[in-house]
């Protein structure tokens, strides 16, 4: 696209579409548009026709807005990725919020662009706490890109940014901010639902056997590795919490694909 970037000396300087993809966000989507600053040249939100107020937040804040009926993660976020005005993108989601440092770390990768893509690290806030083991930090995404050396990939869920091949990716100093759950119900509720699609994701790769190893082994590995060998024990209750229901998440998984599969046989 003409005037996605020029030369300053010897670096190139590109502009920044910052893409947002909502749904019922208008507990969220303002703190997050706040935080985008002065990083974006162009900021779009495609939503999937929140019935809360999460478009006239949007349009307060200078975004444009996108209704698109949503498809999948995959589908959704490509077709944002397409509606961008540039091709240099920034992909966020509605609960995350750039701090200081990782906006500062943007600016410096527009005026020097290097790579197809480029990670940032994710710090999450469970519950009022932020968490710091367990394997979910640094959990780093490549969220920042060039969208015309890759595309989000994957099945129903746990979609991801992929570049081409034989190109590189760099990482971004600095964290986002991730306000993941307010509650042990909605993480629960939460978990309920994606297990079902997770269940639905293994029965299309054809991953259909489901014994005592993936309804108990598993799932005890799943708590003590998360809350020992990555030290979630550190982040005291929430960590206890988070390897628990992660742990019951897995067995859920594969429960599910067992009654589904045994469905099918019937």
């Amino acid at each position: 696209m003409p005037g996605t970037s020029h030369l300053v000396g010897f670096f190139r300087v590109v502009s920044l579409s910052v893409v947002i993809i909502t749904f019922n966000e208008a507990a969220n989507i303002a703190r997050c548009l706040q935080a985008v600053g002065d990083v974006a040249d162009d900021v779009l939100v495609v939503d999937s026709f929140s019935t809360d107020n999460t478009v006239e937040i949007c349009r307060q804040h200078g975004a444009r807005v996108i209704q698109h009926g949503f498809a999948g993660y995959v589908e959704q976020k490509n077709y944002a990725t397409a509606q961008a005005k540039f091709d240099h993108v920034l992909q966020l989601d509605a609960d995350e919020v750039l701090t200081d440092e990782l906006r500062q770390s943007i600016r410096t990768t527009k005026q020097n662009w290097q790579h197809a893509a480029y990670s940032l690290a994710r710090l999450t806030n469970y519950c009022g706490h932020w968490v710091r083991h367990g394997g979910w930090y640094p959990d780093r995404k490549l969220r920042l890109y060039d969208r015309r050396l890759g595309s989000w990939t994957g099945l129903l869920l746990h979609e991801r940014y992929e570049v081409a091949t034989g190109q590189t990716t760099g990482q971004l100093a600095g964290d986002a901010l991730h306000y993941s759950y307010h509650s042990i119900a909605q993480h629960v509720s939460q978990l309920n639902k994606f297990t079902s699609i997770t269940a639905q994701e293994l029965a299309l790769r054809g991953k259909t056997n489901v014994g005592l190893f993936h309804l108990l082994l598993k799932p005890l590995w799943k708590f003590v590795y998360g809350y020992f060998f990555r030290l979630g024990l550190l982040d005291g209750f929430a960590g206890l919490c988070i390897a628990g229901i992660s742990a019951w998440g897995v067995f859920l998984k594969f429960a599910k694909l067992k009654t589904r599969t045994e469905s099918a046989e019937a």
